[in-house]
């Protein structure tokens, strides 16, 4: 009795073609689709740490008021420095035009100024290494066709989005050049930050996706727990507020001002919270009234972090539970090296470590949002 063969065996008879020649593969589909996702997560992972070494930069860069000292945007040019003595001179004439040099600064050496342009500089050209190395990548998976389906226009958007941050970045030197200002204006700072954030975790978020299979993420979605899930995104949003709250307190030199706790110069407010006028700028250029705010945010995301963390014990997933774990420890780090902070009039090493600190917890309730959302099944040792 002849053996049943399978409809592909025949064609390939057909056409004159041995029959297991052309016999598929198991898994060859979804092989198809895949692409480097190893390489690719390999590649974003290097992005991640450049992008966060771009933020601590940036902070120094602030700290140190380095940041206009370079008052042209050159985004090609810019990345050679003044190789001459004359060179470097022609830049401290440039810099001496902007009221920054002419109301504050008008007693400094070119050997001074030399130090905080190298800051700025610096701060410019890591900018154009994140950008190479996400042009060189992406362009190297996409001729390649290694990027798996539906992943192009994602890997596409954080270059996209490098590109406006670097506008945005001269946008905001730009106030701090003219008129009678001594600083970048607040508000185009914490859009600045604001969006290196949004970067950030935009590239942790498909770090995280690419490091599972995708026919395992979505047999976990079919686990997802809704109700954690919701709160660790209204955390996640609250955390990104204080975080443009801070670059406010950054940008106004709140952090020096009434370094005590848990009073403000002897009260609840500061004194004269509403000096400015019209009053509403005083909700984002009065020092006392954007420390306090500042203050009271982060006690509310604080607590509501132990919300979250109390909801994420409830979890049936070990690791769901430990990530939330994390964001408990951190987001209580968090509170007190801000404390700290305010207490040593925000000393740049206090300063930079509670920004770095930021990004940890941001990544952290990140990374727990997205347990929530994809739960690892965790064995019997590990589950309740």
């Amino acid at each position: 009795m002849a053996e049943k063969r399978s409809i592909f065996e025949e064609v390939q008879e057909a056409k004159g073609e041995p029959a297991k020649a052309r016999t598929a593969a198991p898994g060859a589909i979804d092989r198809a689709h895949r692409g480097a996702r190893r390489g690719i997560r390999l590649w974003l992972a290097v992005l991640f740490a450049l992008v966060v070494v771009m933020i601590v930069v940036g902070g120094l860069t602030r700290l140190t008021d380095s940041g206009l000292s370079i008052t042209e945007w050159a985004p090609v040019t810019g990345a050679i420095p003044p190789m001459s003595e004359a060179a470097w001179t022609a830049e401290f004439e440039k810099y001496q035009q902007i009221p920054e040099y002419q109301l504050q600064n008008s007693d400094m050496t070119l050997a001074e100024f030399k130090s905080i342009y190298w800051w700025e500089w610096g701060h410019r050209q890591l900018g154009r290494v994140i950008g190479l190395v996400w042009a060189i990548g992406f362009l190297g998976f996409w001729l390649t066709r290694n990027i798996p389906t539906g992943w192009t226009g994602r890997l596409l958007l954080p270059g996209v989005l490098g590109g406006v941050q670097g506008a945005i970045g001269w946008w905001m030197v730009s106030s701090g050049l003219g008129g009678e200002a001594l600083d970048v204006a607040p508000y185009r700072l914490a859009v600045h930050l604001g969006l290196a954030f949004v970067i950030l975790g935009l590239i942790a978020w498909y770090v995280l996706l690419l490091s599972r299979p995708e026919r395992e993420l979505l047999q976990a979605r079919r686990q997802k727990e809704a109700k954690l899930c919701g709160l660790s995104t209204g955390l996640l949003h609250l955390v990104f507020l204080q975080i443009l709250i801070g670059a406010l307190v950054a940008g106004t030199d709140a952090g020096r001002a009434y370094p005590t706790w848990p009073l403000m110069a002897g009260g609840l407010l500061p004194p004269d919270p509403f000096e400015i006028v019209p009053a509403w700028r005083n909700f984002f250029e009065n020092e006392g009234l954007v420390q306090f705010i500042h203050r009271t945010v982060g006690y509310i995301a604080f607590v509501f972090a132990l919300v979250v963390w109390n909801r994420g014990r409830q979890s049936t997933h070990a690791r769901t539970r430990r990530a939330f774990d994390w964001v408990a420890v951190l987001a209580f780090g968090q509170v007190v090296l801000g404390i700290v902070a305010v207490l040593t009039q925000a000393q740049w090493h206090v300063a930079i470590t509670h920004q770095l600190l930021a990004v940890i917890l941001w990544v952290a309730i990140l990374r727990g949002r997205f347990l929530a959302g994809y739960p690892i099944a965790s064995s019997v040792r590990e589950g309740r």
